[in-house]
């Protein structure tokens, strides 16, 4: 019996040392680099959010000091129902302002009646070499996908991103089955975490929550 408690001990211990979980304060601008964007503190359906706004170019929020390697990232985000104007994600792995791979959305296309246009609703990129373009012309339909379940396309929803040493998945509103499910490309093992928009983009992002295996 003794034995049993002191193992449970070792293991509460062992799981404790092998992660640990950030919750930055969005509302604290000293915590974040803005690169490419405005950022604006917002409180919208209760939500302490912040909202970046359009610009041509991608926009990064980066979290200062942040070093992610593997691990689970949660976060709400809200886009927008504006065909060609509503990218919204998560970078991780940042090297540089260039130098990233991402995870985003597409919220104009979550309902598409078009079934094509539909399976490009989520999208890794591992920036510069391997844009959306480059990967959808080399690797048609392999690093993008539909959401399921469906969110509308003007409100709010929640993303996880499991990070590991090979594979990265996004699942969306708390699904068991990843939207997205793809091999990493690049051989970057850690680096920054940013809230990302794309080109002529606007976003807000809420509730982020990292969970870093060491």
């Amino acid at each position: 019996m003794k034995l049993t408690f002191l193992a449970l001990l070792l293991s509460l211990s062992i799981s404790s040392v092998q992660s640990q979980t950030i919750r930055p304060d969005l509302k604290d601008p000293r915590q974040w680099r803005i690169i490419n964007r405005k950022m604006e503190v917002i409180q919208e359906n209760k939500k302490a959010s912040v909202r970046l706004n359009a610009l041509p170019g991608d926009g990064l929020l980066l979290l200062n000091g942040s070093k992610f390697g593997h691990g689970t990232v949660e976060f709400d985000v809200k886009g927008k129902n504006s065909p060609g104007q509503s990218f919204v994600g998560f970078a991780f792995h940042v090297q540089d302002d260039k130098t990233y791979e991402a995870v985003y959305f597409r919220p104009f296309n979550f309902m598409n009646s078009d079934s094509v246009r539909r399976a490009h609703s989520v999208q890794y990129v591992s920036h510069p070499a391997h844009t959306w373009d480059k990967l959808r012309e080399s690797f048609p339909g392999k690093y993008e996908n539909t959401v399921t379940p469906v969110p509308a396309p003007d409100d709010w929803f929640h993303v996880k991103i499991v990070v590991d040493a090979s594979t990265i998945k996004a699942f969306v509103n708390n699904s068991e089955q990843p939207s997205l499910e793809v091999n990493k490309i690049n051989k970057a093992t850690a680096g920054n975490v940013a809230f990302w928009v794309g080109n002529n983009s606007e976003g807000s992002f809420a509730n982020l929550v990292i969970q870093a295996a060491k």
